[in-house]
């Protein structure tokens, strides 16, 4: 490969869905050059298309509606359908006297076969059947009620699926172990339908069916790139072998091999792989340049950076072509389960790369480590959403009665004093014995917590251990998330200058209260691959949740021959 796929990473950005014009939001006629959008269209309302009267084709479209959905087409995808021609009175909504050749057409011919570059699932999409109607129309001038009938409704299928993958995804991530509580907002679907249709350019409401992110069209962008990796046969295993030490001799073959597989995704240059610049002794030594290549790779791969060739990064680089190509595809479906406005403030932390995102009127304002739940079922942190309300500062820390039972009092009895030693208390708790942990800078929420309630019992807070913040895999808690920067992040939620907050963490009265002056939305979420500086990245899979997903995508992310045909087909019709 001649450029590296490194360089492809177009700006450094966070997986957030910014809140830009999206086809969801309403916005009100006027011109598009003013940068909002223009909805001016209505379908064309004449006595007769191609010389068929317009009864007998609304009678046509009608019957077509009362039938099955065609085929690949989805049940809720035919209730869209449904819905779009009684809210344009039941006429054509594509085809006119002009037949198929006129620019809406062919602003969903082109989007609808360029899909594929989000991972849409192109065979799923009745384009095969699409593209027979639309022949059929268009080699005759005399084309039936039915024919007629029968090509609109097809556009309209196929548009009404691509908005919904689009819009909410393709697949439901309660079929693929996402542990997903986000809402993917399905219920607006029908109104988005309706106003992109309305564009005057078509084209343009199409793409902005699309997450409108920086970081979605960064990862179609490095999609494509590994696509053409794999079209080009990915790249072969690295053998099994002992650990490789910067400095230290190893295999020459195996060396070799190295060289090729970070070539593979731009960690050398070809000619660097090829041997052209290397010295006899680099041929049989793991020198200096071939042990910062792995260590950028481990840093692009969630690997704990020590520049050697060790177990887990020699198991992350045998991971085929395919499968990464699939997790790119994975990920781009999780955008697409995004809601399309996060609100003006708001909070995202990405679990995979133990990182919070503070965002102002799409700006970052805040960046910080987090540390989230460990990596087994009943610790785990789940993807959801809601609102932060309140701030605790010195809060105590009430133990659940599930940690209590399994942890707190067995450690009391196998060790009398344990609780006082760690500061804790034995309470009535509602007619329950309870325990809790007095405020203070050993508590385990530290001095202040942030709380967004939710069905989880999840929250953000303070730690007094900070030295876990150093370690790259940063799963320890028992589902909360514990935050590097607690002081920055109370400033920002309570717009209170530094020194009234620390003097409420350290000074002011235990237990302490204060409400948010407006709530700020809270998303967990699980992105395991990023763009970030520049580079791709692939995130810790902390709970095995890409597998499901990329089992299910990875062989659709490469096109069939029969869909490049369609593909072809649709492009050429939509060119007229």
């Amino acid at each position: 490969m001649t450029q590296s796929i490194r360089q492809f990473g177009s700006r450094k950005v966070f997986p957030v869905m910014i809140a830009a014009a999206a086809a969801i939001a309403g916005c009100k006629n006027s011109n598009a050059s003013s940068g909002e959008v223009s909805r001016n269209w209505a379908p064309v309302r004449q006595d007769a298309y191609m010389g068929v009267p317009a009864a007998e084709v609304q009678a046509a479209i009608k019957q077509r509606l009362a039938a099955d959905a065609p085929n690949g087409v989805r049940s809720d995808s035919w209730k869209h359908v449904r819905g779009l021609y009684a809210r344009f009175g039941d006429n054509l909504l594509w085809l006119d006297d002009k037949g198929v050749h006129q620019p809406r057409v062919a602003a969903l011919l082109n989007g609808l076969a360029g899909s594929d570059s989000d991972a849409i699932r192109l065979d799923a999409l009745p384009l095969a059947d699409l593209d027979r109607a639309l022949r059929a129309v268009d080699g005759t001038k005399h084309p039936t009620a039915a024919q007629l009938a029968d090509a609109d409704v097809l556009l309209s299928a196929a548009y009404a699926a691509y908005g919904e993958n689009m819009l909410t995804g393709q697949l439901d991530p309660r079929e693929f172990n996402q542990s997903w509580h986000i809402n993917r907002q399905e219920e607006r679907i029908d109104s988005a339908l309706t106003l992109t249709l309305r564009e005057d350019d078509l084209a343009a409401g199409l793409v902005r069916m699309r997450p409108q992110d920086p970081m979605y069209d960064s990862l179609r962008t490095e999609f494509v790139q590994y696509r053409d990796v794999v079209t080009r046969g990915g790249w072969q295993p690295i053998s099994d072998g002992p650990q490789l030490k910067p400095g230290k001799p190893a295999s020459p073959a195996r060396l070799a091999a190295l060289r090729a597989r970070l070539a593979a995704e731009g960690y050398l240059s070809d000619s660097a792989a090829a041997g052209d610049s290397t010295t006899a002794r680099a041929r049989t030594v793991y020198d200096r340049d071939l042990a910062g290549a792995v260590a950028k790779f481990q840093a692009d791969h969630s690997i704990a950076v020590d520049s050697m060739l060790g177990g887990e990064t020699l198991q992350a680089m045998n991971l085929p072509a395919q499968y990464r190509l699939g997790q790119i595809a994975a990920n781009l479906e999780r955008y697409r389960w995004m809601p399309r406005t996060l609100g003006a403030r708001y909070i995202i932390v990405n679990v995979p790369q133990f990182f919070l995102h503070a965002f102002d009127n799409g700006q970052q304002v805040l960046d910080m480590k987090v540390i989230v739940g460990q990596e087994y079922q009943d610790k785990a942190t789940p993807v959801f959403s809601d609102s932060m309300e309140y701030v605790v500062f010195r809060p105590y820390w009430n133990v659940t009665p599930d940690i209590a039972a399994k942890e707190i009092f067995p450690k009391e009895e196998a060790n009398p004093g344990y609780l006082a030693a760690n500061n804790m208390e034995v309470y009535n708790d509602h007619g329950r014995q309870a325990i809790r942990q007095l405020p203070g800078p050993k508590n385990s929420l530290g001095l202040v917590k942030f709380m967004f309630p939710n069905d989880f019992n999840i929250y953000l807070h303070d730690t007094p251990n900070d030295e876990l913040f150093n370690k790259d895999v940063r799963a320890f808690s028992h589902g909360c998330i514990r935050v590097e920067k607690p002081a920055e992040l109370a400033e920002w939620v309570l717009g209170w200058p530094a020194d009234k907050v620390q003097a409420a963490m350290h000074d002011g009265p235990n237990d302490h209260t204060v409400k948010l002056p407006s709530k700020i939305p809270v998303y967990i979420v699980y992105f395991t691959t990023f763009v970030e500086g520049g580079d791709l990245h692939f995130g810790n899979d902390l709970y095995d949740r890409d597998s499901p997903l990329v089992n299910e995508l990875q062989n659709v992310a490469m096109p069939s021959a029969s869909t490049i045909e369609v593909q072809r087909e649709l492009r050429a019709l939509a060119g007229g």
